[in-house]
């Protein structure tokens, strides 16, 4: 229950204030043009797990704290012996976030993790890919609220990618600076 009224606030907030603002700003004909985020992908990569496979299983458990979801194990292509990697060796972790999880996680992102990293002065507004999708790393996986700090064997970084259905780069960060994503000036 309480999972769908913190859905309904946020998608709330995007139907009755980041919405008409878009509107307002790119002059949209339709409600349907403004874009919307599509999705969250965090991916956690674990360079060490060559000599240790249960630091791959340990990350993929933090990760499943911090998205609430439980995450998929990515694992090596190919071979690579100057980095002693096997084929279908476990490299890490990854998890794909839509709806509610979605706004509940970026929600805790931009109001309780980022402001919970050191040294934090803002989020690199030059980091779209050209089509509206942002993506930011985090050098710290403790910053959540969620990882018992006391209990960490090991600090790991992660990739967040925040896809949207803009079509430029500039409305893209128009839409998350609505949704109150700290870039710096």
């Amino acid at each position: 229950m309480a999972e769908a009224t913190y859905n309904a606030r946020l998608r709330t907030f995007y139907d009755e204030v980041v919405r008409p603002k878009m509107i307002e700003q790119f002059g949209y004909k339709n409600a349907m043009e403004v874009p919307v985020i599509e999705k969250i992908v965090i991916n956690m990569g674990v360079g060490e797990a060559t000599a240790d496979t249960k630091k791959v299983t340990t990350a993929a458990a933090d990760l499943a704290q911090i998205a609430g979801q439980k995450p998929v194990i990515t694992r090596a292509r190919k071979a690579i012996s100057n980095f002693k990697l096997r084929e279908n060796q476990p490299v890490g972790a990854k998890v794909t976030l839509r709806k509610t999880r979605m706004y509940e996680f970026m929600d805790r992102l931009v109001t309780v993790a980022l402001p919970r990293v050191r040294d934090f002065r803002g989020l690199n507004p030059k980091s779209f890919d050209g089509r509206g999708n942002y993506a930011m790393g985090v050098k710290e996986h403790i910053v959540f609220p969620e990882i018992n700090y006391d209990r960490v064997e090991q600090i790991w970084g992660m990739d967040i990618i925040v896809c949207t259905t803009a079509k430029t780069d500039e409305e893209a960060r128009a839409l998350l600076k609505a949704f109150n994503f700290p870039f710096r000036q």
